[in-house]
């Protein structure tokens, strides 16, 4: 295998003698070439739960709050106003003279069907917990809608500002839900000219976008997004001069890059938490050794989490306390039951649980391989033998989804929503994510996500911390940092909040 400090080196010279001009050229077409892992088989926002679909998603499509990446104010977009007249009721000013990128006007019409379609059962969106406090959506007026919650959501807005893009009712309608896949029509910033499902979006400046927006007009007329399987790929794309852009690259490249003279590397933490998902509720089999606490304690004394977030992370990584990140509301990391590393202990634990000589099981992983392969040699290390595959993203959430993955390595960036309610029920309600089936920490989470009251919803936020911890139920590893390189013809601010915004992204 080709080591990657030669591959820096040797395409540091073809950086020097060529990617100037392949550089000036994109320049010059308007074209900002970016090249991502994690590919998308679908490309509507609903549809998929990647993080690279909601990139896509506020490039192609607009919500109906902007949340400013600097300061997290909730902005208006869509709407122009909004207002509580009751805890379950909230009304909204739909703002006119918005088009889509069909030249057909939004009205007060598309955000009610969006928000009934997706909000619906049957729609089978892929993340239902984003859209479970809604009941229904009217229309009041031409522009005016009310939407009626099943519960008081204090995070309703932070929901309808980050994940809920707005249809066009009769285009989507006239083409169906397979038509427009192939053919998304939104109202954001770029309009999609071509989407190929797992290989490649094309996206070009939409013209016709409204003036006023907080997000601008774009800058860059076009954006190629590319996918390709594996960092060493993404890498490579950067280096010699067929992209511009890449993200998540391997932290230990980031020195080397930036001795390179024609691309950088900028870092940036992120709301994004690595995990490992454990088994508590025998989902893999009933047999699992997964399901007694000792052994759970165990892995959490196990697995050196500091040493992974300094080592292999970098960057500032920290080890979250709680099962949440430490800005979100709600996540009291004083609540937790902390674990120090301590492997004498976690073989203490594991004897006491019946395993002295350990056990095997597997470990599913979509992160980096060495990221995984850390883990994996910690849990040897006290006698857990843990077989570690190796899957690409989407396969390994569909996998986890089935039921089958006794240890299950993955992120989560919370949709980059400042809510604890956009975390922990996804892995404590009862979903598709969750290995626990806690009863208690089921009805906590619907306490802690339906009350207008905060002190109400800290109270158990704060129980569902404790008993997550002390139950040793889900092992959050790490907070991301992501790592960004690009080009240094490109002017690219990345925020905290995990969101690239091509479209604030100019040409120097």
């Amino acid at each position: 295998m080709l080591r990657r400090d030669m591959l820096l080196a040797g395409v540091g010279v073809v950086a020097g003698l060529g990617l100037a001009g392949q550089a000036l050229a994109q320049k010059a077409a308007e074209t900002l070439r970016i090249v991502m892992r994690d590919a998308l088989p679908n490309i509507d926002p609903y549809y998929n739960n990647l993080r690279t679909g909601l990139v896509m998603a506020h490039q192609g499509w607009d919500m109906l709050i902007y949340r400013d990446p600097d300061s997290f104010e909730l902005k208006p977009l869509l709407a122009t106003a909004w207002r509580f007249p009751k805890p379950t009721v909230l009304e909204l000013d739909i703002r006119q003279g918005v088009k889509f990128h069909d030249g057909s006007d939004l009205t007060a019409e598309d955000v009610v069907y969006t928000i009934n379609t997706v909000s619906s059962p049957d729609a089978r969106v892929s993340t239902p917990s984003n859209y479970a406090w809604i009941e229904k959506a009217e229309a009041t007026g031409p522009f005016a809608v009310r939407v009626t919650l099943k519960r008081p959501t204090p995070a309703a807005l932070e929901y309808l500002a980050l994940v809920t893009p707005i249809y066009p009712k009769a285009y989507r309608e006239r083409v169906g839900p397979e038509g427009y896949v192939r053919a998304p029509v939104g109202a954001g910033p770029y309009r999609i000219t071509r989407f190929d499902p797992g290989a490649a979006v094309e996206f070009e400046r939409f013209e016709g976008y409204w003036q006023g927006s907080p997000k601008g007009k774009a800058a860059i007329r076009k954006l190629s997004v590319r996918f390709v399987p594996d960092a060493t790929t993404e890498m490579t794309e950067l280096l010699s001069g067929r992209a511009d852009w890449i993200w998540n690259l391997n932290p230990d490249q980031f020195d080397q890059v930036n001795r390179l003279p024609m691309v950088q590397a900028v870092r940036q933490e992120s709301m994004r938490v690595g995990y490992l998902s454990i088994d508590a509720a025998g989902r893999s089999g009933p047999d699992n050794p997964l399901t007694k606490l000792k052994v759970r304690q165990a892995i959490w004394h196990a697995v050196d989490r500091k040493s992974i977030a300094d080592k292999l992370v970098t960057g500032g990584s920290r080890v979250p306390p709680a099962p949440c990140y430490s800005s979100q509301f709600g996540c009291d990391t004083a609540a937790a039951v902390t674990y120090d590393y301590d492997p004498g202990k976690a073989k203490v634990l594991l004897a006491e649980a019946g395993f002295p000589n350990g056990f095997e099981t597997e470990l599913v992983s979509y992160v980096l391989p060495q990221w995984g392969s850390a883990v994996q040699n910690y849990l040897q290390a006290v006698g857990i033998k843990a077989r570690l595959t190796q899957m690409q993203v989407a396969a390994a959430i569909q996998r986890s989804w089935q039921g089958n993955t006794p240890l299950f390595l993955g992120s989560w960036g919370s949709y980059s929503i400042n809510d604890v309610s956009a975390i922990m029920p996804v892995f404590f309600g009862g979903g598709n994510d969750d290995y626990v089936r806690d009863t208690e920490m089921q009805k906590l989470m619907l306490e802690g996500g339906s009350s207008m009251d905060t002190e109400a919803r800290k109270t158990a936020y704060s129980a569902a911390i404790r008993r997550a911890t002390e139950n040793a139920f889900w092992l959050p590893l790490h907070t991301y940092v992501t790592t960004y390189g690009f080009s240094r013809q490109l002017n690219f601010k990345p925020f905290a909040d995990e969101l690239p915004r091509f479209y604030l992204a100019s040409w120097k």
